[in-house]
C-alpha cells in the first residue's frame, strides 16, 4: 500500500497548492511563504517503493557549521524537538546543512489527506513561527531564549498534549475574576 506521487499531489491540489513532481528521485517540491523563512522550501520525498513518508525543509538554517554557537544553536533544535511533536531536526557536518524533518513508515497503511496536512502544516507552523525565531535568537547572542521562558514552554506542551485546555482554563480564570475569588498571584 504505502502512498503515491499523485496521490499527495492531489492533496497539495485540494489546497490550490504548487508544486514540482520529481518522479525519478520519488519527490514532490513546493514551497510556502513565510514571515522567518525567506524560501521556505518544502520536500515532499516516498522511499522504499512508497511505504516511508518524509517531508522535510531543506537548509532552514545556514552559517552553522563554524558558527561560534554552534553547539547552543544544535542544543536548541534538540530542545524544540522535545517541545513539539514530529519534528525532527538533521544537522549534515559535511557542509552545515540544517534541515527540520517529519518522516515515518507507512508500510501495509496509507496516508490519509487529514495525516499528511497535519504533517503540512505542522512542519510549516513548527519551523516558521517557533524555530527560526528562536534559533536566530540563539545564532546571535548564544543563548536559547525558551530557557528564559519556561511559563511559554509549558504553556506549549499544555497546547499540544490537550487542546483546548488553554481556553478552557483562561475563561474559568475569568469567571473567578468576576465572582471575586482570584487566586493570589503566587499561585499564578
Amino acid at each position: 500500500m504505502g502512498a503515491t506521487l499523485q496521490q499527495i499531489a492531489s492533496y497539495l491540489d485540494h489546497h490550490g497548492w504548487t508544486y514540482h513532481i520529481d518522479a525519478a528521485a520519488s519527490q514532490i517540491i513546493t514551497g510556502v511563504q513565510a514571515e522567518n523563512i525567506e524560501r521556505f522550501i518544502i520536500v515532499i520525498e516516498l522511499g522504499e517503493e512508497g511505504e516511508f513518508f518524509e517531508i522535510y525543509a531543506p537548509q532552514v538554517l545556514t552559517g552553522v557549521k563554524d558558527h561560534p554557537y554552534k553547539a547552543a544553536i544544535l542544543q536548541t533544535m534538540l530542545c524544540i524537538s522535545w517541545e513539539t511533536k514530529m519534528l525532527q531536526w538533521e544537522y549534515d557536518p559535511s557542509d552545515g546543512e540544517i534541515r527540520a524533518i517529519i518522516e515515518f513508515p507507512l508500510e501495509d497503511s496509507t496516508l490519509t489527506e487529514r495525516q499528511f496536512n497535519r504533517c503540512l502544516d505542522a512542519l510549516v507552523r513548527i519551523v516558521d513561527e517557533i524555530a527560526m525565531p528562536r534559533l536566530r535568537e540563539v545564532m546571535r547572542t548564544g543563548q536559547d531564549p525558551g530557557d528564559l521562558e519556561e511559563g511559554e514552554r509549558l504553556l506549549l506542551h499544555l497546547q499540544e498534549e490537550a487542546p483546548g485546555l488553554l481556553n478552557l482554563l483562561e475563561r474559568a480564570m475569568e469567571a473567578r475574576k468576576r465572582r471575586g475569588l482570584s487566586p493570589p498571584q503566587d499561585d499564578l
